[in-house]
């Protein structure tokens, strides 16, 4: 199996996605939010790997006003003309094209339930994206920023949470420079006031994991700490 590209109208802007469709019944569909570096092969692939587990996904662009077809490796130079486009990106943005691609989603299953997973920049967006009423559940994969910025300016995202209507797993590792340990805490507090029970919100941190430690491509792959966060998500897709 392999997904095929699509492009989604009826937003603000055109979304050129990954998609891939099983076809097998699962009413678990995901959306995936990159990284910095676009829908690019490692992104791809885990459209394909959820494909394969007979789960529909759609990885969706993050900057489709400024790079709607970026597609980066990991070298620094990919670095820094990701984070560029990083820099020009809005809540607002993210939440009115994750809007369109949920509804584009829902056309093609009535009855599905939406789950958001995001890496790195898009651990980020999908938090942010959490707030829609229309997310069942909630991946963030190493979220950097969300204790003290938000994309676009205001209030740090991690203030957006009394509006999360469903479940949020935050996923951070020890090792990770993007996300020090005075950010781990406040996450980790911020979820524990808004959900005391942990019912809805679960924070879990990934000992000795690095940023990037779900992507193979990267030097910092952890395969330990990959295998617990595709398991935590298989779980929740095919519970």
């Amino acid at each position: 199996m392999a997904g095929r590209w699509v492009v989604i109208d009826g937003g603000q802007v055109p979304l050129r996605c990954w998609w891939g469709n099983p076809n097998k019944g699962n009413q678990n569909v995901v959306l995936i939010l990159p990284e910095v570096f676009g829908i690019n092969s490692w992104v791809r692939s885990v459209v394909d790997r959820l494909e394969e587990k007979g789960i529909a996904s759609l990885a969706m662009p993050l900057f489709a006003r400024t790079a709607p077809e970026l597609d980066l490796g990991y070298s620094e130079g990919d670095l820094i003309e990701g984070r560029r486009h990083k820099e020009l990106t809005t809540t607002e943005q993210i939440l009115a094209d994750a809007s369109a691609a949920i509804a584009w989603l829902k056309q093609q299953n009535q009855q599905s339930k939406i789950t958001v997973v995001g890496f790195c920049f898009g651990g980020h967006a999908a938090l942010i994206t959490s707030t829609l009423p229309t997310v069942s559940s909630t991946f963030d994969f190493y979220g950097a920023g969300v204790s003290i910025s938000r994309p676009g300016g205001g209030s740090p995202s991690l203030e957006l949470l009394p509006t999360v209507s469903g479940e949020l797993t935050c996923l951070c590792g020890t090792s990770d420079p993007l996300i020090p340990l005075s950010d781990r805490t406040s996450i980790q507090e911020a979820l524990r006031k808004e959900d005391p029970e942990g019912s809805r919100m679960t924070y879990i941190e990934v000992e000795s994991a690095d940023h990037g430690f779900m992507c193979e491509q990267r030097s910092s792959f952890n395969a330990e700490a990959s295998e617990l966060g595709w398991g935590l998500l298989l779980e929740k897709l095919n519970a």
